[in-house]
C-alpha cells in the first residue's frame, strides 16, 4: 500500500509505443486524405488508414487507463500521486485553453484587421484594389472570388438552435455538478441519476449541432468553402463538437465506474477529471455563442 513518503514506479509498459504507432497513422492518413482530396483523387485507402489509426488509439487509451485504474484500487498511489494527476489534468486542460485560443484569436483577427484591410481601411487599405466594388463587413458572405468560394445566403440565427444548445450546456454544467456532491456524499443512486441525466443533455446538443449543420450546408449555403467566415465558424464550432464528444465518453466511463462501485466520497479525482473537462467546454461554448453567433 502507498503512503504519504512513498511514490509508485509502474513497470514497463508497452501503451507508450502504442500510442505513438496511433498516433503516427492518424495524422499520417489524415495529412493523405486533405492532400488527395485536393487534387481530385480517391481518399479511400487514406480513409482505412484512419480508422485504423483511430482503432490504434482506441486500444490505448483503453488499456493505458485501465491500467491506472486497476493500480489505484490496488491502493498504490499516495496522495503526492495524486498531486500529480491534478497537475498533469490541469496543464492538459490550459493547453486546451490555448487551443481555443488560437482560433479565437485567427477570428478577432479576420474580423478588425484583415477584412477591414481589404475593404481600404486602414495604412494597408490599398489592397482594396484586388477587387473593385469590395464591401469590408462582417459576417463576410460575399467572397470576391465568386467561382472559387460558396456566397452565403444567410447566418446561422443564434436565438434558435444556437440559445438552445447554451441551454442545454448551461444545464449540464448544473447537472454534473450536482452529481460531484452527491457523489461526495456517497450518495451513489443520486450521482448516476444526475450524471446520466448530464450525459443525456450532452447528446441532445451534439444532435442539435448536426441539424444546425445540415441547415447550414442545405438551406443557407454556409460550409467550410464559404471563405474566412464559414472557415472560422465550423473550425471554432466543429472542434468544440469534438471535445463535447469526448467529455460525454469520459462522463459516461465515469459512470460505468460508479456503477461498479469505484470511487469513495473522499477519493474520485477520475470523476472529478472529467468534471473539470466538462465545465471547459461549457466556458469554452459561452464564448462561442457570444462571438461567433451573436456579434
Amino acid at each position: 500500500m502507498a503512503t504519504e513518503n512513498s511514490y509508485y514506479v509502474p513497470e514497463q509498459s508497452k501503451w507508450p509505443i502504442i500510442a505513438t504507432i496511433g498516433l503516427l497513422t492518424t495524422l499520417a492518413s489524415t495529412g493523405s486524405i486533405m492532400v488527395n482530396a485536393d487534387k481530385g483523387e480517391s481518399t479511400t485507402a487514406s480513409w482505412v488508414m484512419f480508422f485504423i489509426g483511430a482503432m490504434i488509439m482506441a486500444y490505448m487509451l483503453f488499456g493505458w487507463f485501465g491500467n491506472v485504474i486497476r493500480e489505484s484500487r490496488a491502493g498504490l498511489y499516495s496522495s503526492r500521486m495524486d498531486r500529480s494527476y491534478r497537475w498533469g489534468m490541469s496543464w492538459f486542460i490550459f493547453s486546451e485553453v490555448m487551443f481555443f485560443a488560437a482560433f479565437f484569436g485567427a477570428l478577432f483577427y479576420a474580423r478588425h484587421f484583415a477584412v477591414p484591410w481589404l475593404g481600404g481601411e486602414g495604412d494597408r487599405g490599398s489592397s482594396h484594389m484586388l477587387w473593385e466594388g469590395f464591401e469590408a463587413t462582417w459576417p463576410l458572405l460575399a467572397t470576391p472570388d465568386t467561382e472559387a468560394y460558396t456566397q452565403t445566403k444567410d447566418i446561422i440565427n443564434p436565438w434558435h438552435l444556437p440559445l438552445i444548445n447554451t441551454v442545454l450546456l448551461l444545464s449540464s454544467s448544473f447537472t454534473v455538478t450536482v452529481a460531484h456532491h452527491a457523489l461526495k456524499s456517497d450518495n451513489r443512486t443520486r450521482a448516476k441519476i444526475w450524471l446520466a441525466l448530464t450525459i443525456i443533455l450532452g447528446l441532445c446538443f451534439l444532435t442539435f449541432q448536426a441539424e444546425e449543420y445540415v441547415h447550414a450546408y442545405t438551406e443557407l449555403d454556409l460550409t467550410l468553402n464559404s471563405g474566412i467566415y464559414g472557415s472560422t465558424f465550423f473550425i471554432l464550432t466543429g472542434f468544440h463538437g469534438a471535445h463535447v464528444t469526448l467529455g460525454a465518453l469520459m462522463l459516461t466511463v465515469m459512470l460505468i465506474r460508479i456503477t461498479k462501485g469505484h470511487f469513495s466520497p473522499e477519493k474520485h479525482f477520475g470523476f472529478e477529471a472529467a468534471s473539470w473537462y466538462w465545465h471547459f467546454v461549457d466556458v469554452v461554448w459561452l464564448g462561442l455563442f457570444t462571438f461567433v453567433y451573436i456579434l
